[in-house]
């Protein structure tokens, strides 16, 4: 099964696990964009984690992925949202080394942002980007900003993308080696596992001497939140004068998204209809 998350728990211990493959999702990012190998190897994990912390959380708004760094990668963003939709995308410049953080960001830090929905407070953690890989950097991250021991496995090329994530929850281990053999257990998990075997076997291969819980799989999928409505309430905002000079200069406004590479055109018969009377609209001004 491609495009899947699968939950589990150990039973009778405070241990979940997760585990995501990425394929048609992974190829709608792709299509829209032209990264080196490097980044997109970068950008394919940031998915399939930005997935997997999602689904660790009990909410119904959207967890945003964020890396920012003075090197040859200077940004790398992930939406995931509770309904299990991702998109993403990575600004780079020049060659991109194949490996080690630092190489590839530079001076960079960690940003993960979520947003509950409902009018909720949103929540932010920035830490240093740290560590060899972006999993070590996340590990990291969960350790000292959620005190949370956290696990993670990932992987990316051209075709897929996916991982695994194990983490202790708070409570009292019955079995002392519990979370030490799930740790060993799940480190031995391979590339072509994720990649090619169903969720369910990646799983029975890895804890087969375990009493595991799983859940339904739950489909994945790319989806961009960027509509034309929510560009015209942008336009809107910049005010009648500012669009009429962008238009009589330019001919028309052209946006486009970053997301999904889609284009919206204004000309200067729809500029005049956004400030037509009864034409306000309260949704956000922002196009992301």
């Amino acid at each position: 099964m491609s495009d899947t998350l699968q939950r589990f728990l150990f039973e009778n211990t405070p241990i979940r696990g997760e585990l995501i493959q990425l394929d048609a999702t992974w190829q709608a990012v792709l299509e829209r964009h032209d990264y080196p190998p490097a980044v997109a190897a970068l950008l394919g994990e940031s998915m399939a984690a930005a997935a997997l912390l999602a689904a660790s959380i009990k909410f119904d708004g959207m967890l945003t992925l964020q890396v920012q760094g003075d090197g040859p990668v200077s940004m790398l963003v992930v939406e995931a949202t509770a309904k299990r939709t991702l998109r993403g995308l990575a600004h780079w410049r020049g060659g991109v080394p194949e490996s080690g953080l630092a190489a590839q960001f530079g001076s960079g830090r960690l940003v993960i942002t979520i947003d509950p929905g409902q009018g909720m407070d949103r929540y932010q953690g920035i830490v240093a980007l740290e560590g060899e890989s972006l999993a070590g950097a996340l590990e990291g991250y969960l350790a000292r900003s959620e005190q949370l021991q956290t696990r993670l496995w990932l992987s990316a090329d051209g075709s897929r993308a996916g991982g695994l994530l194990l983490q202790r929850l708070p409570g009292e281990l019955a079995d002392t080696d519990a979370w030490n053999r799930a740790e060993t257990l799940g480190a031995t998990v391979t590339r072509d596992e994720v990649f090619t075997l169903a969720p369910r076997d990646v799983i029975r291969r890895l804890f087969h001497e375990e009493d595991l819980r799983l859940f339904e799989p739950e489909p994945v999928s790319f989806r961009c939140s960027c509509t034309r409505e929510r560009v015209a309430n942008m336009l809107r905002g910049l005010g009648p004068d500012e669009v009429e000079s962008i238009i009589e200069e330019q001919g028309a406004i052209e946006v486009a998204c970053e997301f999904c590479n889609h284009h919206y055109r204004f000309d200067a018969v729809d500029a005049a209809g956004l400030f037509a009377p009864g034409n306000n609209s309260d949704a956000s001004p922002t196009l992301h």
